[in-house]
């Protein structure tokens, strides 16, 4: 059985559990798990992708909530394994990081939150800390409506990869 074919046979409350673990937003989770069954890949992330577009702020913020601050393992909302996995190998960039690049992640990611009112959420996977808090700098340039769409950008690409890890054999 593919892993497709797995999330559309699994009971709704499962497939709500596993997607959450991509994406922290309950509401995202139960509206995609309830357009099973997906006919592939492609189909579920088109289905993703409009079900996260759809949703507003609070939900938004909900699934960021689901996330550690770029530098840290722990996030607000609490994680799984799976998840706590999946961030620290999309954060292993932050590991050679030099400490003077980690202190200004933490004191960025401080005037982040007083500025937007939530955590800098940025897709890290394959970034380095000095490109994450060069990121992190030009965002705290934004305005909060821009921002808030940035961050639910990052968060849809975030998804994405977790997705495809959820489906991966």
């Amino acid at each position: 059985m593919s892993s497709i074919q797995h999330l559309n046979a699994v009971p709704p409350e499962q497939a709500e559990a596993e997607l959450l673990t991509c994406c922290g937003s309950r509401k995202w989770a139960r509206q995609v798990a309830a357009q099973r069954p997906f006919a592939d890949t492609a189909e579920l992330l088109d289905t993703a992708d409009a079900v996260w577009w759809s949703l507003d702020r609070e939900d938004w913020l909900e699934a960021f909530r689901s996330h550690p601050r770029i530098g840290e393992r722990k996030a607000e909302a609490g994680q799984t394994a799976r998840e706590k996995q999946w961030s620290e190998r999309e954060q292993a960039g932050i590991a050679d990081a030099a400490d003077a690049t980690r202190q200004a992640l933490v004191e960025g990611n401080r005037a982040y939150e007083e500025r937007f009112g939530h955590i800098y959420l940025v897709c890290a996977a394959g970034k380095s800390g000095d490109e994450l808090l060069a990121i992190l700098t030009r965002r705290l340039n934004n305005d909060p409506e821009t921002e808030i769409r940035v961050a639910a950008e990052e968060q849809r690409r975030i998804t994405h990869l977790r997705l495809a890890k959820l489906l991966s054999p």
